[in-house]
Parts: structure tokens; sequence; C-alpha cells
């Protein structure tokens, strides 16, 4: 057994263990987080979400952010051989899907957010049912759009980790 072999099954799981706790966070947003917020008023909504914006930005938050594409890669370099061959598929949807999450996230999230932040200080916002408007309803539909996609890459490395299992261990061991 190379020390290559030896590491796909461990960089499978770690790609998915991350890439679950993402799709965790975004469907947390989806089905609680924006729900409860849904039902405050204006002042309460703005300052909360740019508190939240705040402090998502954080080790945690960025270890899996940004772990989930690189170990995701790393899987894929992994599975190139020609045994491993049947489960490298799965792995590249899962790092396909990801990349629309992050254009998603990059391209119409993160630029709600940083509105909002630029609207400045709910206290000192004179129209803050605008700031709002202008916010709330697109960010929810995209973080709709990008938990579905994280979720299905999540499923992408749960069914290449059951394909790695199918396969073996690494040279029949």
């Amino acid at each position: 057994m190379t020390a290559m072999s030896f590491l796909q099954g461990p960089a499978l799981v770690a790609a998915a263990i991350t890439m679950g706790l993402v799709a965790g966070l975004f469907y947390a947003y989806t089905c609680s987080v924006m729900p409860g917020l849904a039902r405050t008023d204006d002042r309460t909504f703005v300052g909360a979400m740019r508190r939240i914006n705040t402090a998502i930005l954080n080790g945690w938050f960025a270890a899996c952010f940004g772990g989930a594409p690189v170990l995701t890669v790393l899987a894929a370099a992994l599975h190139l051989s020609q045994d491993a061959r049947p489960v490298l598929p799965w792995i590249v949807a899962a790092l396909v899907l990801y990349g629309v999450m992050l254009a998603i996230t990059m391209g119409i999230n993160v630029p709600l957010n940083n509105a909002l932040d630029a609207a400045g200080d709910p206290d000192r916002v004179t129209d803050l049912a605008a700031v709002r408007e202008r916010f709330e309803t697109a960010w929810v539909r995209w973080n709709l759009i990008r938990t579905l996609a994280c979720v299905a890459a999540f499923c992408c490395l749960t069914w290449a980790l059951v394909m790695y299992g199918r396969i073996g261990l690494p040279n029949g061991s």
C-alpha cells in the first residue's frame, strides 16, 4: 500500500465532514435563522444580520468553508488511479456543486451582506424597512439555492464514500 492510497479514505472522510458542516450551516440559516429573523421588526433584523455577518468570520468557519474545497480537491487527486476511478466522478461532482455555492456566496450573498453593513448602524438609519427590503428576499432566496448546492455536494461525497467502501481498501487489504 502506498502512502497515496493510504490517504484516499481519510481525505475523502475529511472532505465529507467539512462539506457536511458547511451544508449544515447553510441549512440552519434556511430553516431556523432566517425564518426566526423574518418574525422580527426591521431594526432587530438589520442589527442581528449585521452582527451575524461579523461573528461568522472566525477560524472555525474558515477552516470548514476553505477546508471543504481543499480536502475535496485532495480526495480527487488521490482517486486518480485506475482502481479508484469509480469514486472520482462523485468527488468531482461535489467539487462542481461547491463551486456553484461559492459563486452564489461571493457573487450574491456577500455583496448583499456588504450592502447591509454599508447601510450603517440601525440606530442611525432613517429607513430600515427599505434596507431590509433590499436585502432579505434576495438573500433568503439565494441562500436556499446555495444550501441545495452544498447539500447535494455533501450527498455526492457521501456516495463517494459508499463507492470507496465497495471498492475495498487499496491493494486488497
